[in-house]
């Protein structure tokens, strides 16, 4: 069917009206910063967006326009922008886990250096004490004396 150009333009009106709404972000529940929300938007048919249909042209100015915001760093569809955001997010958490499993590995590795360093240093006080308890040459010191304080009246 047929449209008049007074229909036209009206339908064009509403496209760059429903435009300018999901570039400010303004995107219905359910729907995304593209030509399915535009249309519905728009109340005009999707397939009119595509090939030589009349409204090609303001297909190819809405993608323009939104890649020109994505570079800008302005992500007109909130939903994309919380992806956008939670990736760099997730990006970040699994390089402090990374950081982390590395620490753990490490302080693991020093722990069990330190407890064999201990081993080593405990079977050498016990050899030392048994070699000093054999040996007639050694004497032992007296035990120290412990001295209570006591408080003054």
């Amino acid at each position: 069917m047929r449209i008049s150009a007074a229909q036209r333009t009206e339908n064009e009106n509403r496209i760059r009206a429903a435009m300018d709404r999901l570039l400010r972000g303004e995107i219905p529940p359910g729907g995304k910063c593209d030509i399915k929300t535009l249309a519905n938007e728009a109340a005009v048919d999707r397939t009119a967006f595509y090939g030589t249909r009349p409204y090609a042209r303001l297909r190819v100015e809405f993608e323009r326009r939104v890649q020109a915001l994505q570079q800008a760093g302005e992500i007109p569809d909130p939903r994309e922008a919380q992806i956008t955001r939670l990736k760099a997010e997730n990006a970040k958490l699994r390089e402090r886990l990374a950081k982390s499993e590395q620490v753990i590995d490490e302080l693991a590795d020093f722990r069990t250096q330190a407890l064999a360093r201990l081993a080593a240093q405990h079977e050498e006080i016990v050899r030392l004490r048994d070699d000093a308890a054999g040996s007639s040459r050694v004497s032992r010191l007296p035990a120290p004396r412990t001295t209570v304080i006591g408080t003054c009246s």
